[in-house]
C-alpha cells in the first residue's frame, strides 16, 4: 500500500492509512482540535492524492478501528458482502468517484453496489468530491420507507415537525404541533425532544401525540426523542411507540458514552416490532427506527480513535444501517464550532453526510441547524437547505420560527419547508398530502388558507387535551 507521493518536487509520506484519511478531510475545527488534520492546504491535496491512487482492497483490507477492540468495526465487516464487492475490489477511490459521477451512471447502479461498500469507503469517496460532487452524487440516489406514510419517493420533500416546550407542557407541544400541520409539514414525525428524560414524561409525551394523531386520522408517525431505555420502559408502561429513537456514533467507545451498544439496539427493535404486532396496526412493519448522528460526537466523548470525524461518521451510519431504520437525520451543526466552526464547514458536513447516508442506503434527513455562538447565520442554513434539496434530502425539521425554545439552537421552519417544496415543485409524502387535500389545505402543489381546515385542527387539538387522560395545563 503506496502512502507517498512527490507533488512539485516536495515529498509527502504518511504514517498510516488514518492519517491519509484524515489529512484529506476538508477543513474542519473537529479534525484540528484532535490534531488529525492536514498542516497545510499541500499536505491536504498530497493527501487526497494518496486517497484517489488506493484500491477499494487496500481500505477493506486495512481497518482504521481494530476489530478485536471495537463491535461497530466487528458489524461493518460481517455485513460487509464479499461476492458484490468481488468486482470492483480493484478499482481505485477515484475510478469508483468517477464512474459514480459519470452521465451513464444512474442511481439503480449505484444502488446495486450497496452490499459491497463499507462506510470507510463512503468516506474517502466524500472526501475527494467537491461541493457539487456531493449533490450530483447524492441526486441520483433515492431510499424509500414506510410506517403510516411513505418517505423517500423522487418529487417527495417531508419534514419533521418538532414541537419542543421548554417545561414539556403538553397543551403547548400540541398547539406548536398544529401550527407544523396548518402549514403542510409533519409527514416525516412528530417528534418532540423532551426537556426531562423521566419516564413518566416520555409516556405523556407519547399518549398525547398518539391522541392527536387518532383524533385527526393523521397519516404519519409520532416519536419521542428520549434515551432509548427511557422509550422502552415507557412502552412497558403501557405508551405507544411509533419509532424507536436512539443517537448513535461511529465507535464501540462513543456509543457507550450515549449509554447504548449494539445488543441494546437490537433488542429494543424487536420489542418494538412486538409491539407493533400486539396493537394491530395496519402500518406495521419492519421500519421501526429513528436514528440521530452528527460530526464531532465521538471526539466530543474522548472515543475517537485518532480517525477525523467525517470517517467516524460515515461509521455511525454502518451503526444505521444493520437496523433498517425508517428515519436518520444527521443534526450538522449542532454539536457547535469546536466540531465544525463557521458556515462553510457546516455546509461541506452537511453535503458529506447526506451523501454518505444516502450512499449507505440510508433514508437521510439533516437538521440544517447551527448554535448561536458559530460563525453562522439563517442566510447560511438558507444556502445548505436549498444546496440539500436539490441534492434529494428526504427530510427536514420544521421548527417554528426556526428557533427551538427547548434546545436552544437556530433550525429551520415550516415556512422554509414550504419554500423548498415550491422552489423545487415538490409534494409530501402521497398519503399526508392526501390527508392535506381531504382537509382542504393542499390544491395540487399549493398550500391552501382554509378556515374550516384550521377548525379541524384545532379541535382535534381541543380534543386530544381533554379527553381521559389527556393532558393538562
Amino acid at each position: 500500500m503506496n502512502l507517498t507521493t512527490t507533488l512539485r518536487g516536495e515529498r509527502f509520506t504518511f504514517p498510516g492509512l488514518r492519517e491519509v484519511f484524515a489529512r484529506a478531510n476538508e477543513v474542519k475545527s473537529g479534525d484540528q482540535l484532535a490534531g488529525l488534520a492536514a498542516a497545510t492546504e499541500r499536505e491536504r491535496v498530497a493527501a487526497k492524492v494518496v486517497l484517489a491512487g488506493l484500491t477499494l482492497r487496500e481500505i477493506l483490507d486495512h481497518p482504521l478501528i481494530d476489530p478485536d477492540e471495537d463491535e461497530v468495526s466487528r458489524l461493518i465487516l460481517d455485513a460487509h458482502d464479499a461476492e458484490a464487492f468481488r468486482p470492483i475490489a480493484g478499482l481505485t477511490v477515484g475510478e469508483l468517484r468517477d464512474r459514480f459521477l459519470g452521465d451513464d451512471c444512474d442511481g439503480e447502479a449505484i444502488s446495486a453496489m450497496r452490499p459491497a461498500l463499507t462506510p470507510e469507503i463512503a468516506a474517502a469517496l466524500a472526501k475527494l468530491m467537491s461541493n457539487k460532487d456531493l449533490i450530483v452524487a447524492a441526486s441520483k440516489l433515492r431510499v424509500v420507507t414506510r410506517c403510516r406514510n411513505t418517505l423517500g419517493e423522487r418529487g417527495v420533500l417531508g419534514i419533521r415537525v418538532q414541537p419542543n416546550h421548554p417545561t414539556d407542557d403538553l397543551a403547548g407541544i400540541l398547539v406548536s404541533a398544529a401550527d407544523g400541520l396548518m402549514l403542510g409539514c409533519g409527514d416525516a414525525v412528530i417528534g418532540v425532544n423532551p426537556a426531562a428524560d423521566s419516564v413518566e414524561t416520555v409516556a405523556a409525551i407519547l399518549h398525547a401525540l398518539d391522541r392527536l394523531i387518532r383524533e385527526l386520522d393523521i397519516p404519519t408517525q409520532a416519536c419521542c426523542l428520549a434515551h432509548v431505555t427511557t422509550q422502552l420502559e415507557a412502552m412497558d408502561r403501557g405508551a405507544p411507540v411509533d419509532l424507536l429513537f436512539q443517537s448513535v456514533a461511529g465507535t464501540e467507545a462513543a456509543n457507550r458514552s450515549f449509554g447504548i451498544d449494539l445488543a441494546m439496539l437490537r433488542e429494543g427493535r424487536q420489542r418494538v416490532l412486538e409491539h407493533h404486532r400486539s396493537r394491530d396496526v395496519a402500518w406495521a412493519g419492519e421500519q421501526a427506527m429513528y436514528f440521530e448522528t452528527g460530526q464531532g460526537s465521538a471526539l466530543s466523548a474522548g472515543a475517537h480513535h485518532g480517525v477525523d470525524q467525517l470517517t467516524l461518521e460515515a461509521r455511525a451510519y454502518g451503526v444505521a444501517r444493520a437496523f433498517d431504520p425508517f428515519l436518520v437525520n444527521s443534526v450538522v451543526g449542532f454539536i457547535g464550532p469546536e466540531y465544525l466552526f463557521d458556515e462553510r464547514q457546516i455546509i461541506r458536513a452537511g453535503l458529506e453526510d447526506h451523501f454518505m447516508g444516502k450512499l449507505l442506503g440510508l433514508p437521510m434527513g439533516v437538521d440544517v441547524c447551527y448554535t448561536n455562538h458559530a460563525d453562522a447565520d439563517q442566510n447560511s442554513a438558507d444556502n445548505l437547505l436549498v444546496l440539500l434539496t436539490a441534492a434529494g434530502c428526504n427530510y427536514f425539521m420544521g421548527v417554528p420560527c426556526s428557533d427551538d425554545v427547548m434546545l436552544n439552537y437556530q433550525s429551520t421552519s415550516h415556512h422554509d419547508a414550504l419554500a423548498m417544496r415550491r422552489l423545487f415543485g415538490l409534494r409530501p409524502a402521497p398519503e399526508f398530502a392526501g390527508w392535506l387535500e381531504r382537509l382542504g389545505l393542499l390544491r395540487g402543489l399549493a398550500l391552501v388558507d382554509s378556515a374550516p381546515a384550521r377548525k379541524a385542527i384545532l379541535g382535534g387539538i381541543r380534543s386530544a387535551v381533554e379527553s381521559p387522560g389527556g393532558p393538562r395545563g
